[in-house]
């Protein structure tokens, strides 16, 4: 038996054990390991380099939109927590809570943030008095925490990091613009930047944020046909606002309270890019948000020149791309499974043969491809090459995604599409009743996953009880 196939056996067969699969993908490519206490997660360089990509474009997308990065503490006062009624409602399952600092107990409790908007609004009550100090646009990069029953890396974990952006406005419709337009820069990331695919919409009053008017999502679908929820963004209206007295004097010198939203992205987004992405070998990373665009492998490195040719590929790549070497004495199948598992997008091989022919070939990790390129090509070929890689990732995820939608006109068909091919959304028409929208998921195990913001009209009649339907819904199973 190869090294190879031993190598490739140690992930399972993503048809034979999704869930498996994952895992073994998540820890074979050394994204993370387990931490110390059940459903933490330790993110390792290669996992967190990922993110940090994810976070570059993503901050300067934020701050090119006018946003300024702050930082909030850690811990909440319970009493704080406890201004907005349905918002700790909504987190109370979830909440972990300090009782003792040192060996004394706390006369309070303190909430270990699992979401900043209290603390966000205690602070905007102090420093927003007049219109002329709005809109307040802020954002925050932190780890959050919620003690999450059944957790998976990156998709759940007790701890896990994001950006949350919280702001201010005079009103209502300042607010609501901004509310679609941070939406609208979470999808172009998804799209543009990490290949996926996204719905987006609004979620129903069941689904929104606890303590929003309204909630907007963008929702991926992975390979097996589930959803991800991959970005919110809310428009909190003026209730956070009336709670903690966030008030500002307008033009005409009346005394008004602000317009609030908030909005979140997380490293949950590292696992969508593993479950859209991913293959049978392992990990397949866009190249806009690889750590390493292209890793080279010298072949017979032990030969005259072979290491020299190698390291000056490296060098003059570098000016233009994210570049790795491995130029130790591990086998060169070994080197090309561990790359293929890391999902890097491109591999260069170059021997003694390829020198003396002035080429090296070229490895695509999304096909296997190989190509033999010219040395003097060699820059605009990569160049090419990656830009097709990830056009390519997004167009195979838009038709999984297409192809595992269904339309249904009854329960019937509703239940046959989710039992079909691994389920996927199934588009129905929706009375806009709790009760309805409640029973589907207790009969089909299906959740409503957004109501999209352009609306066809399947039918006349409610998909569950045949009354007058209001809504066109995405449903489907999510992680």
């Amino acid at each position: 038996m190869s090294k190879k196939k031993q190598f490739v056996e140690e992930i399972t067969s993503m048809d034979q054990d999704f869930a498996k699969w994952y895992t073994d993908v998540v820890k074979k490519a050394d994204l993370v390991d387990y931490g110390p206490v059940r459903g933490s997660m330790i993110i390792r360089p290669y996992g967190y380099a990922i993110w940090e990509n994810i976070r570059d474009v993503l901050d300067k997308k934020i701050k090119d939109t006018g946003h300024e990065n702050v930082y909030m503490p850690l811990f909440i006062p319970e009493s704080l927590l406890q201004k907005e009624k349905d918002h700790i409602e909504g987190f109370a399952p979830e909440v972990a809570w300090v009782t003792h600092g040192g060996s004394e107990e706390l006369a309070e409790r303190l909430c270990v943030r699992p979401t900043s908007e209290v603390l966000f609004c205690e602070h905007y009550k102090d420093i927003i008095h007049s219109y002329r100090d709005l809109p307040k646009l802020y954002n925050q990069w932190s780890n959050v925490v919620r003690w999450e029953k059944t957790t998976r890396p990156f998709l759940r974990s007790l701890e896990f990091l994001w950006q949350e952006g919280h702001t201010c406005h005079a009103t209502k419709t300042e607010a609501e613009e901004e509310t679609y337009k941070m939406l609208e820069v979470y999808a172009s990331v998804c799209e543009d930047y990490l290949a996926i695919p996204v719905l987006k919409g609004k979620k129903t009053e069941k689904e929104k944020f606890a303590g929003a008017d309204f909630t907007l999502t963008i929702e991926s679908m992975m390979h097996d046909g589930k959803a991800l929820q991959s970005g919110t963004s809310h428009y909190l209206g003026t209730g956070f606002a009336e709670a903690f007295g966030i008030q500002y004097t307008d033009q005409d010198g009346e005394l008004k309270h602000v317009h609030q939203t908030s909005w979140g992205f997380t490293t949950r987004l590292i696992g969508a890019i593993i479950m859209v992405h991913g293959d049978d070998r392992g990990l397949v990373v866009p190249p806009k948000v690889a750590p390493t665009q292209v890793m080279i492998v010298p072949i017979a490195q032990h030969k005259e020149g072979v290491l020299d040719k190698a390291y000056e590929l490296k060098e003059q790549l570098s000016n233009q791309f994210r570049v790795g070497i491995d130029a130790s004495d591990k086998m060169p199948g070994w080197k090309f499974n561990e790359y293929e598992m890391k999902g890097i997008p491109l591999r260069i091989e170059i021997g003694p043969k390829d020198i003396e022919k002035n080429q090296a070939v070229l490895v695509r990790r999304d096909t296997g491809e190989k190509v033999f390129v010219d040395l003097n090509d060699l820059e605009s070929e990569i160049t090419s090459t990656l830009e097709d890689i990830q056009q390519e990732l997004f167009q195979k995820a838009l038709n999984n995604r297409e192809t595992k939608t269904s339309v249904a006109i009854n329960m019937g068909e509703f239940e046959d599409a989710l039992t079909r091919d691994g389920g996927g959304f199934v588009k129905a028409m929706w009375c806009g009743k709790l009760e309805c929208e409640e029973k589907i998921k207790e009969e089909t195990g299906a959740t409503s996953r957004c109501i999209p913001f352009e609306e066809d009209k399947l039918a006349d009649n409610c998909v569950s009880c045949n009354e007058q339907a209001k809504h066109l819904v995405y449903w489907g199973k999510a992680y």
